[in-house]
Parts: structure tokens; C-alpha cells; sequence
């Protein structure tokens, strides 16, 4: 039974940890000395350890939710592919930036997965939790290879050494092994764990706005408009045509329409800064996107739906 939701409420609560970051930052002693010390603690510990635990307490029914699961990859396969061919695009690609491009694609295709986790609870209670856990689970390590492909090349480094170091990547394919084999977080550890994983949520939001320059937006705003058009517009529009095609239920399709319309992921920022790109500028693209979430969330779930 899908239930009622108030997009703006989930939505706030993330701008606001953006905004306050921002204005810490900038208006206290704890200035962006002080953030950079906090970055690391967030990449390497706090965001694998809730990847790995969103995976690990849901049981995955492969067979249940399969056609969920294709439909999801393909959007996600056309979302990545539509994000790396900007550069290639008649006209438009003679005014994109390369190096910029590699950092920011990832705003096209990546999403935040605390508000998903939230969302799909509130439209569909526990089965909706365990549908988006699927599609995390699934999703999360295809995108996450994806972002770090373009600069690890642009960065002239190994793509697979850059795999093999990514924590995100590595606790994701952590958790899904885990899952398979039947291992769950014991009772006890649970409460610590996802202690763990509330903070990742709220520092990694404030590294956001810590880091974020809106000045850094007149750098690339013809490439920051063509990402956020493609995650907010044009992949929900994928999303509903493969809700079709692959004849999902209800409910699947209201999951499928959220997962295709949220706000992408915080650690984008966090990626691009510790890979040595421009990290201010993600962090803006992080900040817009989350506010035209509260546009796309309804366009995907009332209109397209």
C-alpha cells in the first residue's frame, strides 16, 4: 500500500546540514582547515560503514524483484552513458571542460541513498525498504565504478588500483557478499552501527557545504545545467518508459520513479575532492540538486506516475 508523502520533509532536513556547513565554515572558527581533517574521517570510515549496513539488514529476493533490478540497471546504463557523452555532444561539447567533466558527471547518475531509504519507507513501508535495498545494492557499486572511471583517466592513474582503493566501492561489494552468505550485523553492534551511519549523513552533507563556492558555478554552468537536466528531468523520463517496458507492479514503479528522481549522492563531493579535482564546484552541483529534488521527486511520482 503506497502511502503519502511530503517531499519537502525529506528533502530540508539535507539542504539545511548543506547550509549550516557553509555558514560553520565560513563564519566560525571551524573554518575549511578544519573541514579538510573531517573529509578523510567521512570517505574512509563513516559512508562504507552505513553502505555496507543499508546492504546487510535487508535479505535480498533475487528472483522477486528481478524485473525491478533490470529495470533499474538500464536506467542506471543510460543514465551513465547520456552523463560521459555531454563532451561529444554537437556544439554543446565545444563549451565543456574535460577535466571538469570527469569530476561532475558522476551529478548525472549518482543518488543519495539516505533520502532513498527514507522515501522508499514512507511510500511503501518495509517492502519498499527492501525493494530500494535491492536497487542500492545493485546500483551503488555500477555507479561508483562510473564516477571513478573518467578521473582516474583524466588524473592519469590506474582505474583498477583507483577501484581497489575506493572504500565505498569495496564496503558495497563487501555488503553484498555478506548478504548472500546470510551474515547479519549482530543485535547488539546494530545500534553502534547505525549510530555510525547518522553521522556519516550529517558530516557528510556539512563537508558538502564546508566545501561549496556557488562562485565556482560560473566555471561550468552550461555543464552543471546539462547534468541536473539529465538527473531530474530526462532520467524520471527513463524511468517511466522501463517501468512500462518491464511491466513492474505498483509499487516497483513507485520505487523505480523515486530512485529515478532523487537528489544525487553527498559523497559526490567527497569523491572529487579526495581524487584532487574540483571539489567546490561538485559541491554546488550537490547543493542545486538537492534543492530540484523537491521538483522532480512530485514530477516523477505524481505526473509521470
Amino acid at each position: 500500500m503506497l502511502m503519502p508523502v511530503n517531499y519537502a520533509q525529506l528533502l530540508v532536513p539535507d539542504f539545511s546540514l548543506i547550509l549550516c556547513g557553509y555558514l560553520v565554515c565560513r563564519y566560525t572558527a571551524l573554518n575549511r582547515e578544519v573541514w579538510q581533517q573531517v573529509e578523510p574521517l567521512v570517505y574512509f570510515f563513516l559512508f562504507p560503514v552505513l553502505l555496507f549496513h543499508s546492504i546487510v539488514k535487508s535479505p535480498l529476493d533475487l528472483v522477486a524483484a528481478s524485473n525491478l533490478i533490470g529495470a533499474g540497471v538500464c536506467m542506471g546504463l543510460i543514465a551513465i552513458a547520456l552523463s560521459y557523452s555531454l563532451p561529444y555532444w554537437p556544439i554543446l561539447g565545444r563549451f565543456i571542460d574535460r577535466k571538469e567533466h570527469a569530476a561532475a558527471a558522476q551529478i548525472g547518475f549518482r543518488f543519495n541513498s539516505y533520502i532513498a531509504l527514507a522515501l522508499a519507507e514512507r511510500l511503501a513501508g518495509a517492502e519498499g525498504l527492501l525493494l530500494i535495498s535491492v536497487l542500492i545494492g545493485f546500483c551503488v557499486p555500477m555507479f561508483n565504478m562510473a564516477a571513478v572511471w573518467p578521473m582516474a583517466r583524466h588524473g592519469q592513474s590506474s582505474f583498477w588500483r583507483e577501484l581497489m582503493r575506493n572504500p565505498l566501492i569495496l564496503a558495497t561489494f563487501a555488503g553484498l557478499s555478506c548478504n548472500f552468505l546470510g551474515f547479519r550485523v549482530p543485535t547488539w553492534l546494530d545500534p553502534s552501527v547505525s549510530r555510525i551511519g547518522a553521522a556519516s549523513l550529517a558530516l557528510g552533507l556539512m563537508c558538502a557545504g564546508a566545501g561549496m563556492q556557488l562562485s565556482s558555478l560560473k566555471e561550468g554552468k552550461l555543464l552543471g545545467m546539462s547534468l541536473l537536466s539529465l538527473r531530474h528531468l530526462v532520467v524520471p523520463l527513463v524511468g517511466f518508459f522501463l517501468a512500462q517496458a518491464f511491466h513492474l507492479s505498483a509499487t516497483q514503479t513507485s520505487v523505480l520513479l523515486a530512485f529515478s528522481a532523487l537528489p544525487t549522492a553527498s559523497s559526490c563531493y567527497v569523491l572529487a575532492a579526495r581524487m584532487g579535482y574540483n571539489g567546490p564546484y561538485v559541491a554546488a552541483l550537490v547543493t542545486l540538486s538537492t534543492l530540484l529534488g523537491m521538483v522532480s521527486l512530485p514530477f516523477a511520482l505524481v505526473v509521470l506516475r
